[in-house]
């Protein structure tokens, strides 16, 4: 038995001391940082793999607003290969592969391909699959026969561009011409992509966006570390994936090791995070595995219950800077994950040396994780769980074939539990209080950048009583 001298502390037990600052206004602060070795984030916030929060949705709002959303693995292996896509397909600058009809399908044809994909326009090909015309959800707004050929319904001419068209020329194009979509066509007449006025208004409307080597909005996928999980590695990758997160309750274990290096064999180039640990030692394993980041965090999240039933965990703030330390000589990044339940928690997480940080509860709540919003006692709420709570064990088996029997759901030990978190609307608006938060931080420190933050920052220790002092008190809160 060995009891470590230190005392391990978390978020509320310290605050960042305040320095001179230089600085004019909050939001002229950098908050760009790497969410792995390769990947570039402006907004240092990443939404958890859990089901509550996390899918195709999520993940579109996350990069757009200059994060990143991890998409869960508690789905068939199709189905998140299908919320990738989602992502992917949301926008870029240009579309590798539109959508291509003869010009002897029908408006029928036309209208359920429309339907089933939600394009809106399709390239027509003739037999030599060169392109004659372009059918748009207006073309079809009005038309009635479905027995009618997509040649009588289609426009034409179709003004085209090279396939290495810029972002500016297209923009100039598409004005020139006033239409909304642009087909890029090869010296042979074949076509090379597509560009859409709607994706280049996108572009102007969220330019921190967190965007792929092809301009299409960059998403990662959680997987499991048995031996079979690696087909859902490959059916990431393939739809687009740009990282893939190795999730495991206790990533200090061979099994999550054993994961990493097997992935780092079979995709080289992939950006493999792992976790979750929480000491030095397991973040240097999981480093010399392969990992490109590392995530921190055991038992620190608001549904999570392994330190009570497991007695196992290290409050969140050591677990980062102990984990930030033992990253830094390789250069790899620290996640921290877990244990945000304010906006200040941010800016003392990224502080302490982490690059990121994962909500999870804070982002359940809003317009954009999945499911339905209900109301309680006039206060609307939306359900949340841990991905270790045993309600959520009894889905993720029923969702791979394996129906548990009653004697397995009894031995099952639990260590997260079913919750509802308050509605919060749209996740835009916690981001931006998040993010207004860590900038807030960064400017009481007198820090331009999260590298210039981590080198500043000072700690110090309060009490219980400190704590107290610093929410509102002797008062009583109107809303």
């Amino acid at each position: 038995m060995k009891i470590l001298p230190d005392t391990a502390l978390t978020y509320d037990d310290v605050l960042l001391v305040p320095q001179y600052s230089a600085v004019d206004s909050r939001r002229t602060l950098s908050t760009r940082s790497f969410l792995t070795k390769k990947i570039v984030l402006q907004m240092p916030i990443v939404s958890a793999n859990m089901d509550v929060v996390t899918e195709s949705e999520m993940a579109i709002t996350m990069s757009r607003e200059g994060g990143i959303g991890m998409i869960h693995r508690f789905m068939t292996i199709a189905e998140q290969a299908r919320q990738i896509d989602r992502v992917k397909k949301a926008e870029s600058f240009i579309v590798d592969k539109p959508i291509t009809m003869t010009e002897a399908h029908t408006v029928g044809d036309l209208k359920r391909v429309v339907d089933e994909t939600g394009t809106g326009g399709i390239l027509i090909l003739d037999g030599n699959e060169k392109l004659i015309g372009i059918v748009t959800t207006r073309d079809l707004l009005f038309e009635e026969d479905d027995r009618k050929s997509a040649a009588d319904v289609m426009t034409r001419p179709v003004h085209s561009a090279p396939p290495n068209t810029t972002l500016k020329d297209a923009e100039r194009l598409l004005h020139e011409y006033r239409i909304e979509k642009l087909p890029l066509v090869d010296a042979n007449g074949k076509i090379a992509g597509l560009v859409t006025l709607k994706d280049i208004m996108k572009i102007t409307q969220f330019p921190m966006a967190t965007k792929d080597s092809k301009g299409r909005l960059a998403v990662g996928a959680a997987v499991g570390v048995r031996d079979r999980e690696m087909h859902r590695v490959e059916s990431a990758l393939a739809a687009g994936a740009d990282c893939i997160v190795v999730d495991i309750a206790h990533g200090d274990s061979h099994l999550e090791i054993d994961m990493i290096k097997n992935i780092r064999k079979h995709f080289p180039d992939a950006q493999i995070i792992g976790g979750n640990v929480a000491t030095a030692d397991g973040t240097k394993r999981l480093i010399d595995a392969g990992a490109d980041a590392v995530k921190v965090g055991v038992g620190p999240g608001s549904i999570c219950i392994t330190r009570i039933v497991a007695g196992s965990g290290v409050p969140q703030l050591t677990a980062v800077m102990d984990c930030a330390k033992a990253a830094e000589s390789a250069g790899i990044p620290i996640i921290a994950d877990g244990g945000i339940r304010q906006p200040g928690d941010v800016a003392k997480a990224i502080a302490a040396g982490a690059q990121t940080v994962m909500i999870g509860s804070m982002l359940a709540g809003t317009d954009e994780s999945p499911g339905m919003i209900m109301t309680r006692r006039g206060h609307r709420y939306k359900a949340s769980r841990g991905m270790a709570s045993r309600e959520a064990n009894i889905d993720r088996n029923k969702k791979e074939g394996n129906d548990l029997t009653q004697e397995e759901i009894e031995e099952y030990v639990a260590e997260g539990v079913e919750a509802a978190v308050p509605y919060r609307g749209k996740a835009r608006e916690v981001l931006t209080q998040l993010v207004g938060g860590l900038q807030s931080g960064m400017s009481y420190s007198g820090a331009t950048s999260i590298e210039d933050f981590q080198k500043k920052a000072i700690f110090v220790r309060m009490t219980g009583a400190g704590l107290k002092e610093s929410g509102p008190h002797d008062v009583e809160v109107l809303g």
